[in-house]
């Protein structure tokens, strides 16, 4: 009976101990958790108060915070009594095979390192990559976050982007604004050039230099082609667009400089039958 009694009480010694380094080993979980974040938040912070691109911060805060609750993890485990040198041996075949099948993933780090350390694009920027054109928002360890001009979130892998063109809009201060005005053949083409050199010299948005270019790109089968190219600041590029087309097509009308369109004739031809 005392035999009993005795493998009892040590088998509920034993599972009571568990138990303890179990609950023990949660609260360094989750204790650790808390302080990864914590270390994150004041890690991003700091970068950012030092002027550090949004981008870099959130990928830099996404490594740490990766890193320190890998240390936590192999702590809590090292409580609850798994030998973490083997852990980490089994981890590192593990991690082998998984990278092997995740070649992908690799892939998509490796690219978002490289886009931090030659920076082809930063938070703000308003790019064109992976098939996508939006304002980037973060650079994550996987993927990158771009919103479209319609508001909507895009989430591309780094991969793709460095695997193709990437062209950003935001990059310089100026950009020049390319439009192909057509007046018809018959219409006075000194004047036209005159109305639009006032056109662009009317609008404050249009830079003085470099000088706009106003000249004949094409003498086209139904219009006489104009090529119409100021220089504005960045942020400027489309409403200097969409307002010039506007304006243009109000003066030519009140003018009358004709604008021509795409016209067809059709030739109908009746063929007689003898009898």
């Amino acid at each position: 009976m005392d035999e009993v009694t005795n493998f009892v009480t040590e088998n509920q010694e034993v599972v009571y101990h568990h138990l303890i380094s179990i609950v023990i080993a949660l609260v360094i979980f989750v204790i650790g958790r808390w302080i990864a974040k914590g270390i994150t938040g004041v890690l991003e912070r700091a970068l950012v108060a030092r002027a550090i691109d949004k981008a870099v911060v959130s990928f830099l805060g996404s490594i740490v915070y990766t890193l320190i609750m890998i240390a936590v993890l192999l702590m809590a485990l090292s409580h609850i009594g798994v030998q973490t040198t083997s852990f980490i041996a089994i981890l590192g075949a593990a991690g082998l095979a998984v990278g092997l099948a995740l070649q992908g993933s690799l892939a998509n780090f490796a690219s978002g390192v490289l886009i931090i350390i030659f920076r082809p694009f930063k938070a703000g920027h308003f790019i064109d990559a992976g098939g996508v054109m939006g304002t980037v928002d973060k650079i994550e360890i996987f993927q990158t976050i771009l919103k479209t001009p319609d508001n909507k979130k895009v989430m591309i892998p780094n991969a793709q982007i460095t695997g193709g063109a990437i062209t950003n809009f935001s990059a310089e201060p100026t950009r020049r604004v390319d439009l192909v005005i057509g007046i018809s053949y018959d219409s006075d083409l000194r004047k036209a050039k005159q109305i639009l050199a006032d056109i662009l010299a009317a609008d404050e948005r249009i830079l003085p230099e470099p000088a706009p270019v106003i000249a004949i790109g094409e003498l086209a089968d139904s219009s006489v082609n104009i090529l119409v190219r100021p220089w504005v600041n960045a942020a400027d590029y489309w409403g200097v667009y969409w307002g010039t087309l506007e304006k243009v097509k109000l003066t030519f009308d009140e003018q009358g400089i004709g604008i021509p369109f795409p016209q067809m004739d059709v030739h109908l031809h009746s063929n007689k039958q003898e009898n």
